[in-house]
């Protein structure tokens, strides 16, 4: 017989510099996802606007600030649009493939690329190859890799110039943190087309959604999340349809990432 199910306990972390807004602090509410049912518990706190990083679930809970809406892309309904389809085109020759959640030197190596081109000044630079390490592995739930690779030749795989750190919820798949080859001038677009891919992998999978975490209105980098549509924002009545006019007024400018650098909690353990 299985164990009665647990209500989780939930901590607070102390109050930080928010990263996307002058001015303002940010702290977070956070959960252990351990045992049986840790899949079971993510799946619900997923669908109310939590996150996960490593064996931690957590959302922002600001005393003066509610700036970070979660998203998803409602992949049941997607359909690419004229810029999507060419960038799937243009990307058509990589080789994607869903791999265990165990780190290499190569992801490593991609990712610190990526961190120096985009955001150099970010916490997430400071990591080394044990808190990438920790970052991939340390899964309690359906978790893996989507590697982006350029064509081989013979039985050699070809580059990897992309990767996405991925959960399978019960009810679609949550992008934790992808990044690419910044320096591929011949695949701009590279992290809209993840994303994209993403959302085609969800509809393969029969998978209503796919998680992109936070945006957050008024950061110009966050703007990228809600280009994809149909999507969705969780506000107080729950899960609701972006207007296409929101999104075209919101959606300007930006980088591609899928979330914000990681932070420690009062534990030491890696928040996103």
């Amino acid at each position: 017989m299985s164990a009665a199910f647990r209500f989780p306990r939930f901590f607070m972390t102390n109050a930080g510099p928010c990263p996307y807004l002058a001015g303002k602090t940010e702290r977070k509410v956070f959960t252990e996802l351990s045992g049986e049912h840790a899949s079971e518990l993510n799946d619900a706190l997923g669908r109310i606007g939590f996150r996960r990083s490593q064996n931690v679930a957590y959302r922002p809970s600001c005393a003066d600030c509610n700036a970070c809406v979660s998203v998803r892309i409602v992949a049941s309904e997607f359909s690419p649009n004229g810029t999507q389809r060419r960038l799937i085109r243009r990307n058509s020759d990589l080789v994607v493939s869903a791999c265990k959640p165990w780190s290499t030197a190569e992801q490593f190596a991609l990712l610190q690329r990526y961190l120096q081109s985009r955001h150099p000044t970010g916490g997430m630079t400071e990591m080394d190859e044990v808190d990438f390490a920790d970052m991939v592995e340390q899964s309690p739930v359906d978790t893996y890799v989507i590697e982006y690779r350029e064509p081989g030749v013979g039985s050699r795989p070809g580059k990897l110039v992309g990767a996405c750190l991925t959960d399978r919820q019960g009810d679609g798949l949550s992008m934790i943190y992808s990044f690419f080859d910044p320096d591929s001038s011949d695949r701009m677009g590279l992290g809209s087309y993840i994303i994209v891919d993403h959302v085609l992998r969800a509809q393969r999978a029969g998978l209503p959604y796919v998680y992109l975490g936070y945006w957050v209105e008024g950061s110009d980098r966050m703007g990228y999340k809600i280009r994809y549509r149909p999507i969705e924002k969780l506000g107080r009545n729950g899960w609701e349809r972006f207007e296409a006019r929101e999104t075209d007024v919101n959606a300007k400018g930006g980088r591609q990432r899928t979330d914000p650098p990681l932070t420690r909690d009062a534990e030491g353990r890696l928040l996103k």
